[in-house]
């Protein structure tokens, strides 16, 4: 998709010319479109700087890098991971996780922009942070004893509005029979079906080796039972909205990704040690020597790597908040 002579707002107006569009498909405009979408300007939108938006654990910097590569090298064994490529998806422009150690174990790698695609082939270790709840998703309320679908289009004075759409997408009726029979009046669901397309159109690729995915999510059931007005929200210059087409282009638009059936994808393409953990488990347990060197090395002072490393894995701040998703594939 092509923006680079008009903005998103021209692009949607000609898109809901004739109907009303999706939520996945102004989402994928807002975020996605080249040029000026989201994410595809050339921009800093990841950091603690007050002009960035948000900031994410690879924010952190060299701690992270540490604490991920020496997980791999674990989980993977020392021998294949000296033989495969470390392949990040949805890397920031310019940035790569690892550029914060001066040096890695891997035998090369490579770095994936958010909305490029995604070729793996061989042995890899895939790596993301944060990909998956950057991708479209549906949006639906159930209304009078019924799910809708909730839409995008534009009023007689051409401001953008929330629209209900006469019938679900496609993509949404081919996984209607999942949706509960019956909840509040009223109660939102966004759903990520897109997360779902984009994992298995990675399984469906020749590779072997090892998935490490983090990111933020819920069950099926609490997704549907616990989040009565959803989870979508936008983020801009760190502060978080639910108000969707506000600045349309400008802001980070996101929601909870469901993780049963992405464990469900990794288990049934015949991926082995599918696990789903918290990122405070999973450091923990994965990541062990490097966890400990940081703690013993600075035992009796302040060290920056070791609140790093707090902040990290802490129940309180992303220990708990964040999910690590991982399997092995073999050959």
């Amino acid at each position: 998709m092509n923006g680079s002579e008009k903005n998103v707002l021209e692009l949607l107006h000609e898109r809901c010319a004739s109907s009303a569009i999706s939520y996945r498909d102004y989402i994928e405009i807002a975020l996605y479109t080249e040029g000026c979408g989201y994410y595809r300007q050339e921009r800093e939108r990841v950091g603690r700087s007050p002009e960035r938006d948000f900031y994410t654990a690879e924010s952190l910097g060299k701690t992270f890098a540490n604490l991920v590569v020496t997980a791999t090298e674990d989980l993977l064994g020392s021998e294949e991971t000296s033989k495969s490529t470390f392949i990040e998806i949805a890397a920031e422009p310019g940035r790569c996780l690892l550029d914060n150690l001066p040096n890695h174990p891997f035998a090369g790698h490579q770095t994936i922009r958010h909305g490029d695609t995604i070729e793996a082939e061989g042995r890899v270790v895939l790596f993301a942070n944060e990909w998956l709840d950057a991708l479209p998703f549906h949006r639906l309320i159930f209304k009078d004893g019924r799910w809708r679908e909730r839409g995008v289009s534009f009023d007689e004075l051409g401001t953008i509005q929330e629209v209900l759409l006469p019938e679900l997408t496609p993509a949404v009726a081919a996984h209607a029979d999942r949706l509960p029979d019956q909840t509040a009046d009223g109660y939102e669901l966004d759903w990520p079906i897109e997360a779902e397309t984009a994992l298995a159109d990675l399984l469906a690729q020749d590779w072997t080796g090892l998935l490490l995915f983090f990111d933020y999510g819920k069950t099926w059931q609490a997704l549907t039972e616990d989040c009565p007005h959803g989870t979508a929200r936008t983020y801009h210059k760190h502060q978080q909205s639910n108000d969707l087409l506000d600045q349309v282009g400008q802001k980070d638009i996101t929601c909870d990704l469901c993780w049963d059936p992405l464990s469900k994808l990794l288990q049934n393409t015949g991926c082995k040690e599918v696990t789903l953990e918290s990122q405070e488990s999973f450091f923990v347990q994965r990541a062990s020597r490097a966890a400990e060197a940081i703690v013993s090395s600075s035992a009796w002072s302040f060290s920056e790597e070791r609140q790093t490393l707090m902040e990290l894995i802490h129940p309180a701040h992303m220990g708990q908040r964040f999910q690590a998703l991982w399997a092995l594939r073999n050959g």
